[in-house]
């Protein structure tokens, strides 16, 4: 039977990996899902204005739920731009499916939730399935991920995954233009961009913890070369691995930014967005995947806590909801060149190890 369900969880990773499709458009997706989900017999919930799926099985009072987020990335993969499935979702909805495969014909004393979540990618779906009760009445939560394989060879399986915490935001500085003869006349948005890229380097906290922040975007300019440009676009990558340091880090910024408008004599304008929060693992939920993890692939596989400085909204759930239980599981599968790389791939051995633990976690809770 194992074999079958092996079969069967790749079948779902060709079928998935073949649609991907960016965050609030998975329909395609969603519609797979329920496909699978009905020919498995499950019960489910669709939602009329967003996309996502939550199903359940078993009996009981208790409530054990998993999520699976289900969005690509929009990519250029060989010169053209398209979705590409380049974090692994198409992976994970695989496993969550498998999970569910090795589970729903057995005698569970719980009820087990799979929640199928849209838009992870743009660091807000988690917020639409709380919205929609997704994890009402939720005592633990797993999320499961492949890691790259300089976090993860295969073979090794963690029972978390501490994700950082990060931020962005985008600003314009409104000077006034010149001529290139006439500096002394306009307000030069580039000299405001330069010493905004020197503050944003000399921002310096505790050695001992992690953070960064950095300049992604810089626009400026136009196609006469002789105009010294008053108005400039900018972006700022904003990450730590501490809710709290992110916080410390986006006030320095803030104040940096008056103090720069206020030395230039230019007004800056600026808004922060898609904030999610750093990982809050419970070590409740982390014990179990543990153990889940000894029993399914031995003592050896078990591996060190994954730490990592990138970003997942599944934390909005536990932030959300204090009292909530969770842990994310990281799976090995020797992922290279690395997650978000156009042309990222795993060894597909790893799903089925990933379906075996989840399912295994999920009774356990």
């Amino acid at each position: 039977m194992r074999q079958v369900y092996e079969e069967q969880i790749l079948a779902w990773f060709e079928q998935f990996h073949a649609i991907p499709e960016v965050s609030w458009k998975e329909f395609k997706t969603t519609q797979a899902i329920a496909s699978i989900l009905d020919n498995l017999g499950v019960t489910y919930r669709s939602f009329s204005d967003v996309t996502g799926i939550v199903a359940e099985v078993g009996e009981g009072e208790e409530v054990i739920a998993v999520r699976a987020e289900i969005d690509a990335l929009w990519q250029e993969v060989d010169g053209v731009w398209q979705g590409n499935h380049s974090c692994g979702h198409d992976a994970i909805i695989s496993m969550v499916l498998g999970s569910l495969l090795y589970l729903k014909d057995q005698p569970l004393t719980k009820k087990v939730r799979f929640i199928f979540q849209p838009a992870e990618e743009k660091g807000n779906g988690s917020i639409a399935m709380i919205e929609r009760g997704a994890v009402d009445h939720v005592s633990h939560l797993f999320g499961i991920h492949l890691r790259p394989v300089e976090e993860l060879p295969m073979g090794r399986v963690s029972a978390s995954i501490h994700h950082g915490a990060a931020i962005f935001l985008e600003g314009k500085v409104f000077g006034e233009d010149a001529h290139g003869a006439r500096p002394h006349q306009g307000k030069n948005a580039i000299d405001v961009i330069f010493a905004l890229q020197q503050f944003v380097k000399s921002i310096y906290f505790s050695p001992f913890e992690a953070y960064s922040a950095k300049l992604t975007k810089i626009i400026a300019g136009g196609e006469s070369l002789n105009i010294i440009p008053g108005s400039a676009e900018f972006a700022i990558d904003v990450r730590a691995q501490k809710n709290e340091m992110l916080e410390k880090l986006k006030d320095k910024i803030d104040t940096g930014l008056t103090n720069l408008s206020n030395l230039y004599g230019v007004n800056i304008e600026w808004k922060w967005s898609d904030f999610t929060p750093g990982a809050e693992v419970s070590p409740e939920a982390e014990a179990i995947a543990e153990e889940a993890i000894r029993h399914t692939v031995g003592d050896e596989a078990l591996a060190l806590p994954v730490i990592t400085s990138g970003s997942d909204d599944f934390h909005f759930y536990t932030i959300k909801n204090p009292k909530l239980k969770a842990s994310m599981i990281g799976v090995g599968a020797d992922l290279q060149p690395g997650l978000h790389h156009p042309k990222m791939d795993f060894n597909k051995s790893a799903l089925d190890i990933g379906a075996r633990i989840l399912a295994e976690t999920l009774v356990r809770a």
